[in-house]
């Protein structure tokens, strides 16, 4: 049971300068509707069209959902905050928050691991690969996706809401995250560091090493194409592909692997940024806009849209 005198916490934001805060709702306004446009129109593009109704589109749409779900947890109440200058939240409402983001981040890196797999059965294994990723085996892995996802977000947010917070109630960062609520907990916090420690071994370092196995395959495998063309093609899509991954599992690594006494506020939320703003930015364009087949699956949706 949950002891706190606070009710509701004040989020300071990226920033305290006023000059700055116009210049970021901004960019950030932008980097949301970005965001927030490109994975819908892919959700959108691959529910209407039945040449999309793949293994591959489908864990595509999910990486959507999951991107949308993690920016419209943070940025609009952020956005909100800078335009009012209206920076509280309330307790449930931090609890909330948390709960989401810490779910499309538990989503998110088993995705990428499962999108990583599901290349190298295409192109490690082509001739079988309508019969390993089949529709049962699409859904074992969402299902195994959300039932990971699900489980770390409760054993977080429920460690959490163990904890009292008797003040001070100010989180130095620009949403609810472990790592801040952490700082500011009069309760001992020991229990939580283990789990975060935990959490970030098995899912962060676990999955990135598994993502970067299937790629070194799939790498190994592109070698030995015999056209220039092919392996540079391919070489470019697995290139892109490992930045974005990289870009989404450093800072994730970083940020959650070490005990709450060691976070530096300012340096964090720059770090923050790169997997809650700019991978769900990334992601529509590097893993879906480049491809032939999700881009005649848009342009039929605009087709419908100007009827």
């Amino acid at each position: 049971m949950n002891h706190s005198i606070v009710t509701e916490f004040l989020v300071l934001g990226l920033t305290k300068n006023p000059a700055l805060q116009g210049i970021l709702f901004f960019v950030f306004l932008f980097i949301y509707l970005v965001a927030f446009l490109g994975n819908t129109l892919i959700v959108v593009a691959t529910i209407y069209n039945a040449t999309l109704h793949t293994p591959m589109y489908i864990l595509l749409l999910a990486l959507a959902i999951v991107d949308i779900v993690c920016t419209t947890t943070i940025i609009p109440k952020m956005l909100w905050a800078m335009l009012t200058s209206k920076k509280t939240i309330s307790y449930g409402g931090c609890m909330s928050q948390l709960f989401f983001f810490t779910w499309s981040l538990g989503a998110e890196m088993v995705l990428f691991t499962t999108m990583a797999y599901d290349r190298y059965v295409a192109i490690c294994f082509p001739l079988h690969y309508s019969t390993i990723m089949n529709h049962y085996m699409c859904a074992a892995l969402l299902s195994i996706v959300m039932a990971i996802a699900i489980t770390n977000s409760w054993v977080h947010t429920g460690l959490i809401l163990r904890l009292t917070f008797c003040g001070p109630n100010t989180i130095d960062h620009f949403f609810c995250e472990i790592p801040p609520l952490l700082a500011l907990s009069c309760s001992p916090v020991r229990i939580n560091e283990v789990m975060v420690y935990v959490a970030d071994i098995t899912l962060a370092v676990g999955d990135f090493t598994l993502t970067c196995i299937s790629y070194a395959f799939i790498i190994a495998a592109i070698l030995r194409i015999r056209t220039t063309e092919g392996k540079k093609k391919a070489f470019s899509t697995c290139s892109s592909h490992l930045i974005v991954v990289s870009l989404y599992y450093s800072p994730v690594i970083y940020t959650y692997i070490r005990p709450a006494s060691s976070y530096t506020f300012e340096k964090d939320k720059v770090v923050a940024a790169l997997y809650t703003l700019v991978t769900p930015t990334l992601n529509p364009i590097v893993y879906s806009f480049r491809n032939k087949e999700m881009q005649t699956g848009i342009r039929k949706v605009f087709s419908i849209l100007k009827l």
